[in-house]
């Protein structure tokens, strides 16, 4: 599937860093804890983490592939994502509840943190992106590097909830939200007028 030839520690480190600035853990936090919260106090560190990372390698070796059976597109795909980072961003801001809280840690482990806020539209087709000009390995080590880090920032959100304080918290959530909303308005402008209409 891969050659190890290919092989190249710089490529690695390029990679694992544009999927850091991509997924934006540390930057998610605020929504993590938020989300957090609505499940019960807990959120499954190795669900979110493999679940999350097996999207990511799917995609590596059979995105497009995966989509056109489907018959969508990479657009599609991202606009349908940046709806739900757009939903998201506004309970931030508003202080609304649009998700109802789920109790269950397994399948709110899955949605909507594995997918769209870890391994979303934005990552997946930046793995995509990355194929043209790197070998399939080192984008594969790319992706397990940030899989130990998101498998870290989610282990972490008691004691960054605890370092934050209430107030904290609040501020930061609000300013995340706002965030979170601008990337999904980047995304889907940057993909809506691709459609052709």
């Amino acid at each position: 599937m891969f050659e190890l030839g290919q092989f190249a520690i710089k490529e690695v480190v390029t990679v694992a860093f544009t999927l850091f600035a991509v997924i934006d853990m540390l930057g998610s936090a605020p929504v993590l804890i938020s989300l957090k919260a609505k499940m019960g106090g807990k959120i499954g560190v190795w669900q979110a983490t493999l679940a999350s990372g097996l999207l990511m390698v799917l995609f590596l070796f059979f995105g497009k592939q995966f989509l056109n059976v489907l018959g969508l597109d990479v657009k599609s795909f991202a606009v349908a994502g940046s709806i739900v980072i757009f939903i998201l961003g506004l309970e931030m801001v508003l202080g609304l509840d649009f998700f109802k809280a789920d109790n269950n840690a397994k399948s709110g482990s899955v949605v909507p943190i594995a997918f769209p806020l870890i391994a979303g539209s934005g990552t997946l087709t930046t793995i995509m992106s990355l194929k043209a000009n790197y070998g399939d390995i080192n984008i594969l080590l790319g992706i397990l590097i940030n899989c130990v880090i998101i498998f870290l920032v989610l282990g972490s959100l008691k004691w960054i909830e605890r370092a934050l304080g209430p107030n904290g918290l609040l501020v930061v959530r609000k300013f995340f939200g706002v965030i979170l909303l601008a990337i999904a308005v980047k995304i889907f402008g940057t993909n809506i007028v691709k459609f052709g209409v």
